[in-house]
Formats: structure tokens, C-alpha cells, sequence
């Protein structure tokens, strides 16, 4: 199983919410290429890049903190957070993301989203599901929708897709254990799905957790920056 350090941008900084919470934010780090090659000296290979100003304005936001990222590691990134028109994702693949992450355009935008997977091929992008109660949340989690994560995830394996991140928002950035159940349950009925489990994770025996269960990758962000776990663990557990 492959460990995903997350790294999350407000204002070129990289921070962490509660439930995805923007008054709940908590700032890491002023330089996040810091952070990224920290990541990359433990032996990580990938690296989760989010623009939570981008998800808060529906347009990418902070390119230049990827740039600086793709440029000067060789971390395989996937970048997300306002990804909404074709520009954006040129703008993503362009500042050197290996994947662009795709999540409420493609619950709101299905048309535009299949484009893209023809135009660009579906293996350059991360699918993203974040969940409550099974059913999926957009909008930064501001949203609930009526949709089941089972259809969702049908609907876009059958358009390609094969990589998806799936978030259970009652349980990110809380470090009280991810959604072992919901995983279980989605590889149950997917079982060829890249599964990345985000969300929950706090101690290295979630990670043995999921990896038990089949997950493909977990992402882990919060547990690194509050001492939880650390990279000299993550490291061996990667071997």
C-alpha cells in the first residue's frame, strides 16, 4: 500500500481543517516545498496537493505552490481544488501534476468531466469522492448530495477512471481512525478499484488496517503534522 502525504494550501501555506471547516484551520508550515521535500527525504514517492483556496473559489488558485513543488522534487503529484474549466486542468498539468483531481465537477458536471477523461486520458485523473453517510458531499464538503458513493464510482470506472480517493468528511482531519468499513464494503463491490482511503487516518495501525482490507493507498496529513506518526515510520512501512 502506498502512503500519500497530504499538503493542504490557504494563501500559499500549507494548514489543516477540522471536518472541512475553514474557521477551523490550523497553519503548518509557511513554505510548503519545505514540507514536500521532508516527504520526499522519508522515501514517499507521491505527494496530495490541495488548493483549498481554489475549492473555496471554484478556480485553481494556488499554481505557483505546485510549480514550486513539481519543480524542485520528483514527487508523482496530484493536484486538486477548483478544477472546474478546461483551462484549469491545463493550468494543473502544465505546472507539472502528474494527476489532476477531479471531485465535485464531476458530480455537477458529468458531461465536461467525460470530455476531459477522452481529451487528456482517464489514467491523469484522481477521482475524489468525500462522503457522508454514503452519500457524496461537494462544494469543500459544504454540500450533501442524494447521490450513493456505489453509483457514483460505477458511473465513472465505466468511463475509465481507475484511481479514487474517497474521504469520509465526519472523520477528516479528527485523527479518531478512518472509515475501515466503508472501504471494505466499496472494495467489496469494486474489487479492481485503486483505492486510496483518506481521511481519519492516526496511528500506524490504521495504515495496517487498510492495507489489510485491500487499500490501494491511504493519504495521510493531519497524524504527520501533529506527531502521530512519524516519516522514519511511514519510511519502513513503505519498504
Amino acid at each position: 500500500m502506498e502512503i500519500i502525504p497530504a499538503i493542504d494550501i490557504i494563501d500559499g501555506k500549507c494548514v489543516r481543517l477540522t471536518e472541512g471547516d475553514y474557521t477551523q484551520k490550523k497553519i503548518y508550515n509557511e513554505h510548503p516545498l519545505e514540507v514536500a521535500k521532508e516527504f520526499e527525504d522519508a522515501g514517499m514517492r507521491r505527494l496530495h496537493l490541495v488548493d483549498l483556496d481554489g475549492a473555496k473559489a471554484g478556480a485553481v488558485k494556488n499554481w505557483k505552490v505546485l510549480e514550486a513543488i513539481a519543480g524542485k522534487t520528483k514527487l508523482v503529484i496530484d493536484f486538486g481544488g477548483g478544477i472546474k474549466k478546461e483551462e484549469d486542468v491545463k493550468i494543473v498539468f502544465n505546472s507539472g501534476a502528474a494527476l489532476a483531481t477531479v471531485g465535485s465537477l464531476a458530480v455537477k458536471n458529468e458531461l465536461e468531466f467525460v470530455k476531459w477523461l477522452f481529451q487528456f486520458g482517464a489514467d491523469k485523473f484522481l477521482l475524489g469522492a468525500d462522503v457522508k453517510e454514503e452519500k457524496i458531499a461537494i462544494a469543500g464538503w459544504l454540500e450533501k448530495t442524494d447521490i450513493w458513493i456505489y453509483d457514483f464510482i460505477q458511473k465513472y470506472i465505466e468511463h475509465g477512471v481507475k484511481q479514487l480517493f474517497c474521504t469520509d468528511v465526519s472523520k477528516d482531519g479528527k485523527l479518531e481512525g478512518p472509515s475501515v468499513e466503508l472501504y471494505k464494503t466499496i472494495l467489496q463491490k469494486f474489487p479492481g478499484l485503486y483505492l486510496i482511503a483518506s481521511g481519519g487516518v492516526s496511528s500506524m495501525k490504521d495504515l495496517e488496517d487498510l492495507q489489510k482490507i485491500g487499500c490501494r493507498g491511504a493519504i495521510v496529513g493531519k497524524a504527520i503534522y501533529e506527531g502521530r506518526i512519524s516519516l522514519t515510520e511511514l519510511k519502513n512501512f513503505s519498504k
